[in-house]
């Protein structure tokens, strides 16, 4: 019988995400593609590593529609919002433009890379701590006993706020927080949650590599 998951192993892989984007941000935009490429590998390797909550994500083809049409329309709020409002950002992105690595070996294996990282890595990563440990977590401190899905309204928001924080986009992101989180209440599935983060992000990468919108990257 398989141990339960220890709660480091849900919160370590984010942290060490967002030390590395820290780190990032202070090298050379030149530098951007390695450091990217580096950081995806740690961070993969950490999910791997202390995969114990990997076991909170079940496989559930029933929702999988349900949850990529999700998805797509808060792609479609995301861009919406951040195209039509202006309200004051959290910092900016680094909004690297990959066009001139095309002429460089770089381009493919960086490419490549920010697309698993922003499709798959990104979605596993932050629903395992947003959705899987902080929002019961701060419900009960025992959260292992709590059945997915089972969150308060103080949790609920407490998390929204904080996930918000983390994005320069923080508005949108709120509303895409919130969304998951209830989609989350609804089929008490954290497949669902991953799978409609995942459909989120694979549309913003197809938007911003046929519009060129960086600032979204």
């Amino acid at each position: 019988m398989s141990q339960p998951a220890k709660t480091h192993e849900y919160w370590i892989p984010t942290v060490l995400f967002g030390v590395l984007t820290l780190l990032e941000a202070e090298l050379p935009v030149a530098w951007y593609p390695a450091a990217y490429i580096l950081k995806a590998i740690a961070v993969t390797a950490s999910l791997w590593i202390l995969r114990g909550p990997l076991a909170d994500i079940r496989f559930n083809p029933a929702i999988a529609l349900q949850s990529a049409v999700i998805g797509l329309v808060l792609f479609a709020v995301w861009v919406g919002v951040e195209e039509t409002l202006r309200y004051p950002h959290l910092g900016v992105r680094v909004a690297f433009d990959p066009t001139p690595l095309k002429a460089s070996g770089w381009w493919t294996p960086f490419l490549v890379t920010r697309l698993f990282g922003l499709i798959v890595m990104v979605p596993i990563m932050e629903e395992i701590f947003w959705r899987s440990f902080v929002l019961r977590y701060l419900t009960q401190s025992d959260f292992r006993q709590l059945p997915m899905g089972t969150f308060s309204a103080s949790s609920l928001g407490i998390m929204v706020a904080a996930s918000a924080l983390a994005h320069p986009e923080w508005l949108v992101a709120a509303l895409a927080s919130l969304a998951y989180a209830f989609w989350l209440r609804r089929t008490r599935s954290l497949f669902g949650a991953i799978v409609a983060h995942a459909t989120t992000n694979a549309a913003l990468g197809a938007y911003v590599l046929t519009t060129g919108a960086w600032q979204y990257w």
